[in-house]
């Protein structure tokens, strides 16, 4: 073995040779399988720190599972279907995409990413993640665009998906409808505002709103039918200021007697609850705002204000007329769309949902038969389910995407699907295959024109990688239950009301199953500012390829898995310097054992080991106990410190120095005693690279290719399999006596170190000071002690007549240790 570790030669020779050799293939690696449902990131531009840190964990449990006898189906994705890769492609090329078309606009961005996707290849590749390049998958390519619309075709015939003229959640910045899961909740400073509105015989009646801007759609007062301030009104209407329209003034039990004036205003639409009134009431429809986000010009003195300045110009008029009474500031939550962080608006447009509102107590109990980990992730999905108010809308006003498989008959309202096996297809682009209306004949047929919300795509990742791994042409057949559900869905925990719920209601409709058996949260890296880490934040002073440049794969890999699952960490370097420690003593301790193994012909295990190999064989063993319980929960961090502790403090400080003096001057032991330390050196190395080999792939990869692969004969550390090399063994009797030999050891170094003397430094005399028992146990072992602490005689005392101390006599030092 080379002095040093040269990680940037095995970085760039290893990934070649494991993809050559598909190391990490399900073919290569027979057993149980064990899927996972590995999110695909967004192709627009580069990859951050945060991608590193989420991506490694779900590696190192990939790792660990295909050591552990799975046959790991690890697939990829890339997510170029969205805003963020239209974007990216317009700015890179120029291209205006309603010029070029949508399908060669998705061809150019195909074309245009696949650099960007080469290039996070190549990243994954060298921070190590195994993955089976052989299965990757875009979610804008022509086959998951079929998959999409298959899966959307299938629905809509199971009577889950529905299109109606629907009040919808709008963001005017983004022009488009978005789901109540791409909302974010804001607390922003606004006003109270009292306006006078007056019945028709002139009485004044106040009404307390943070939105006069929608007087225009004010279509009804309220009051709640146990208000006696009010119940005179029963049956009267009142005036609209500024627009003197008559509306009804009703009874509604919604209406918080205790909020403002207990006089509600109903527009249309505030807010949710004005949709219900609107609903319930039947209310006449009275739109202010246009879908740029501008209010109309039937709204008057407010006609092309967008929401704050028609805010304002609203309240400087009713100041005028004087039908403002009082303004109090508050601070209130808003909503926002999460990608533009800017209010949402209500439209009424023709949309496709998603039936989930009937359904809610099923996806309830689907959470209970999966495996949330951590547990208290769980709470957040209930939490969500409970909550959720509305259909999932997955209809989207915007170019870029995948577009419904549908035409509209104009003739009779008939809604037209083509053949599965026309798909992929885009209504816009192809005139309808049947030729005429079904239901009427009529040729007048025009094509739906909204794309699909992108989680309406991404929802079905367990389908997709379904139909990598099987090549079938219907995935969504009950062949699919031979797959799903998956093994495992790695994810952060701000998606779980997206993509987690989605995924969850997609997998039920069309199998009635889970998608998969569990779900892992992972945490966000943080940046100094406890700012989540991202590409849009523009926060990220640690781009991956300038940190590989200072540290290898393995550090970086190291630091990963000291994040607690779930928790968002900030980057730490102090970590990744530990982390470089740990690798170097990884490697120096195998370069002092190297020498020793060398021509050393691992055959069958001794008759008998010795102390020191009996107790080695035993604490390794109770690690790999303690390694997979901990990662049996998903505890990879705590299965890392439990090999941690076993390496540095039993492996390089303990046992090392205790059979130093064996492997220098063998001729002084039993060849036998000699046999039985090579042969537990050698199979202990091997463990122990096991232990780390998920966590660190390049460094154990190098040093199992160097002094084990001739002996093992299998071509990769990651390849071997736990249950062949973690044998266990348990020795207690050993136990009880290294614990009084680790104690000699100890106290003799801190001697010797306190007086600043080479732990060399010969001792002419060793006392120990025991009780009986301990003292016959030592007796049998005074060669090993002789060896390890350099002294030349060994003596024993009884405990009352010594202290434990280190004292010369001369040119000649004598110690004495107390053992209690």
């Amino acid at each position: 073995m080379d002095k040093k570790y040269n990680n940037s030669a095995a970085e760039t020779q290893l990934p070649s040779q494991w993809e050559q050799d598909r190391t990490y293939s399900v073919e290569n690696n027979p057993g149980e399988q064990y899927s996972i449902d590995t999110p695909p990131p967004t192709v627009s531009g580069s990859l951050h720190i945060g991608h590193i840190f989420s991506y490694t964990q779900t590696d190192i449990t990939a790792r660990y599972k295909r050591m552990s006898g799975y046959s790991v189906f690890y697939p990829f994705g890339f997510d170029d279907n969205g805003l963020p890769t239209e974007k990216y492609v317009e700015k890179k090329t120029k291209v205006r995409p309603h010029e070029l078309g949508r399908s060669k606009f998705i061809e150019l961005c195909l074309e245009q990413t696949q650099e960007a996707e080469a290039e996070f290849k190549s990243l994954w590749q060298r921070i190590g993640l195994s993955v089976d390049w052989k299965y990757w998958y875009s979610t804008i390519s022509k086959e998951t665009r079929r998959l999409s619309q298959l899966s959307f075709l299938k629905l809509y015939k199971d009577g889950y998906i529905y299109q109606k003229d629907e009040p919808a959640i709008y963001c005017p910045t983004c022009r488009t409808t978005v789901a109540q899961a791409e909302l974010d909740d804001v607390e922003k400073p606004s006003f109270f505002n009292d306006v006078i509105f007056k019945t028709k015989q002139g009485d004044e009646l106040i009404i307390g709103t943070t939105r006069p801007e929608l007087l225009y759609s004010t279509s009804a007062l309220l009051y709640h039918p146990d208000d006696s301030r009010y119940q005179h009104l029963k049956g009267k209407t009142a005036i609209v200021p500024i627009y003197d329209r008559e509306i009804p003034i009703l009874e509604d039990d919604l209406v918080e007697i205790e909020k403002g004036t207990g006089l509600v205003m109903v527009s249309t639409f505030g807010d949710q609850t004005d949709i219900i009134w609107y609903k319930k009431h039947n209310l006449p429809l009275r739109l202010s705002i246009g879908l740029d986000g501008k209010w109309i010009p039937e709204t008057g003195i407010i006609a092309g204000l967008r929401a704050t300045a028609a805010r304002e110009k609203i309240i400087e008029e009713l100041k005028a007329q004087n039908l403002l009474t009082n303004q109090k500031a508050i601070t209130h939550s808003v909503n926002v769309h999460e990608r533009c962080r800017k209010e949402i608006e209500y439209a009424v447009l023709t949309q496709w949902f998603v039936n989930i509102l009937d359904h809610k107590e099923t996806f309830l109990k689907l959470a209970d038969e999966i495996s949330w980990n951590p547990a208290f992730m769980k709470s957040r999905y209930i939490n969500w389910v409970e909550n959720v108010k509305w259909d999932w809308c997955i209809s989207r006003q915007r170019f870029y995407g995948i577009p419904f498989p549908v035409w509209h008959c104009k003739g009779c309202n008939e809604i037209l699907l083509p053949s599965e096996k026309d798909l992929p297809i885009d209504p816009q682009e192809t005139t309808y295959p049947g030729g005429s209306c079904t239901s009427c004949n009529s040729n007048d047929i025009v094509p739906d024109t909204d794309v699909m919300d992108t989680w309406n795509t991404s929802s079905i990742t367990p389908y997709i990688c379904y139909n990598l791994f099987s090549k079938k042409e219907d995935p969504f057949s009950k062949d699919a239950l031979e797959f799903i559900p998956m093994g495992m869905r790695p994810q952060a925990h701000d998606i779980i009301r997206t993509w987690a719920f989605y995924t969850i209601i997609k997998s039920w409709m069309h199998s009635k199953t889970i998608p998969w058996k569990e779900i892992v949260i992972s945490g966000h890296v943080l940046s100094s500012e406890k700012e989540k880490i991202s590409k849009s934040k523009g926060n990220n002073p640690l781009d991956p390829h300038n940190l590989l440049q200072k540290y290898s794969a393995d550090v970086i890999r190291y630091w990963t898995a000291s994040g607690t699952l779930g928790q968002d960490v900030s980057f730490s370097e102090t970590q990744l310097k530990i982390g470089q420690k740990l690798v170097t003593k990884l490697w120096n301790a195998f370069r002092f054992a190297e020498p020793h193994l060398q021509d050393f012909d691992p055959k069958e295990q001794p008759e008998t080991l010795g102390i020191v190999n009996e107790w080695l064989l035993t604490q390794i063993s109770n690690t790999f106990t303690k390694y997979q319980l901990y990662f049996a929960k998903h505890e990879f961090g705590l299965a890392l410190q439990s090999a941690e502790q076993f390496f540095w403090a039993d492996f390089c400080d303990n046992y090392l120095e205790l059979i130093k003096n064996q492997l220098f001057n063998p001729e002084q032991y039993d060849p036998k005693d000699v046999y039985a330390t090579q042969w537990t050196l050698y199979h202990v190395g091997l463990r122990i690279l096991q232990l780390y080999a998920p966590y660190l792939p390049y460094v154990t990869e190098t040093i199992y290719l160097e002094l084990y692969k001739k002996h093992v004969g299998i071509g990769s550390i990651h390849q071997t399999k736990f249950e062949a090399i973690q044998v266990p063994h348990q020795f207690e009797k050993a136990n009880s006596i290294m614990q009084a030999i680790n104690e000699i050891v100890s106290q003799v170094r801190k001697l010797k170190t306190n007086l600043q003397l080479s732990l060399k430094t010969p001792l002419a005399a060793l006392t120990i000071a025991s009780n009986d028992a301990v003292r016959e146990e030592l007796k049998h072992h005074e060669q090993l002690l002789k060896g390890v602490t350099q002294a030349e005689s060994i003596t024993y005392a009884t405990p009352s007549d010594c202290n434990t101390e280190l004292i010369s006599k001369g040119d000649l030092w004598h110690a004495t240790i107390l053992l209690d």
